[in-house]
């Protein structure tokens, strides 16, 4: 396992490189040309000069979060083999230079959802949060607007200005995608992009759906145990992976994290790993918000999901997810410094703990 912190770049990201090097442990960054957009080819040059930045810093690119799939190819439009040339262009330009995690989604319109984005919590720490009845209340075409007046003046990731200003031609395009026809391009795109990552090892890391259910009548596919499981088997190659995000599958309590865990023994190549605490779970005032990482902030057990990704054999990337905005920082919300040290410190604590256990028991 490696302890890691995702970083926007330099451009785009509140928090530096020199400040990430000083969390024990952490030793790499999962990052992103965040400048780019969906379909476009990413150039050797700008991914050596992004690699160069990091390595400077004394710490080394974990990871790439997300190299974006283009909405072509989601709907499986006409063009969809163009731009999925240029995504194998793109990780032929990885690899070459030693790059060899990619995360992506398959959600669309929007890759997460969110209801508020500072939610002030007891001890004065702010929060992202979800509330199903705020939800039904709003116009998707005015969501993006309410999510940019909360970003702290920040660019949120899936939530970019180009792309919201085409949120209604964006919905048009999935009106007729239903989860069948989205998981037949899916696997379409994975099976066009399995030969150049078994060639340089690249191994892709699907993350699931946020939240794991249908917002706004859009299709969700990765959301649970047998949605992913189906994937695993449709494209049965270890380089088809999962970002196993317990913030994202935890969202929909009947997911058993510890259990998907193990089920997906050998396919989780990177992990998020966060708690959330459960207000309402009653179907029509849903509520839940994004806790300190500690097990008994939440609702997770986090120690229980450690655990099983270290029985499982998990050798990948962690890092901490969503934190707190914590100590008058102002930051991209989710993504201070702060309260993400905390947590990358905790999961640590928590992994050596597994760790000694069972080397202790394997010497009795």
């Amino acid at each position: 396992m490696e302890m890691t912190m995702r970083w926007y770049g330099s451009k785009f990201d509140t928090v530096t490189l020199k400040q990430i090097r000083q969390i024990p442990g952490v030793t790499g960054v999962i990052t992103t040309l965040y400048d780019t957009t969906p379909g476009e080819v990413w150039t050797p040059e700008a991914i050596r000069a992004l690699k160069a930045e990091v390595e400077q810093a004394g710490l080394h690119i974990s990871g790439i979060e997300s190299v974006n799939v283009c909405d072509s190819i989601k709907v499986g439009d006409s063009d969809r083999d163009q731009y999925i040339a240029n995504y194998i262009k793109t990780l032929e330009n990885l690899g070459k230079e030693d790059i060899h995690l990619v995360c992506y989604n398959f959600m669309p319109v929007f890759d997460w959802t969110r209801t508020e984005l500072a939610r002030v919590r007891p001890d004065g720490s702010t929060v992202l949060a979800y509330n199903q009845k705020a939800i039904d209340a709003i116009d998707p075409a005015n969501m993006a607007a309410s999510m940019e007046k909360m970003s702290n003046g920040t660019v949120l990731p899936g939530w970019e200005p180009e792309r919201m200003a085409k949120v209604q031609e964006l919905f048009e395009m999935y009106q007729s995608i239903d989860g069948e026809k989205l998981f037949e391009s899916l696997v379409y795109f994975l099976k066009a992009i399995m030969p150049v990552c078994n060639q340089y090892d690249i191994k892709m890391a699907i993350h699931p759906d946020d939240p794991a259910w249908s917002v706004f009548g859009l299709t969700r596919i990765i959301n649970s145990e047998a949605g992913i499981l189906r994937l695993m088997a449709a494209v049965d190659d270890v380089h088809n992976g999962v970002t196993f995000c317990s913030g994202s599958y935890g969202t929909n309590l009947d997911n058993d994290l510890p259990h998907m865990i193990r089920a997906l023994k050998g396919r989780i190549h990177f992990a998020h790993v966060r708690n959330l605490k459960f207000n309402d779970c009653s179907r029509e005032n849903y509520d839940f918000e994004e806790s300190a990482h500690l097990s008994s902030d939440g609702t997770f057990d986090m120690y229980e999901m450690i655990k099983a990704l270290y029985e499982t054999g998990f050798d990948g990337p962690i890092r901490p997810d969503h934190g707190r905005m914590i100590w008058d920082e102002t930051a991209m919300p989710g993504y201070g410094l702060y309260d993400r040290a905390l947590g990358a410190a905790y999961l640590n604590g928590l992994w050596e703990a597994v760790e000694k256990s069972h080397q202790r028991e394997g010497s009795q």
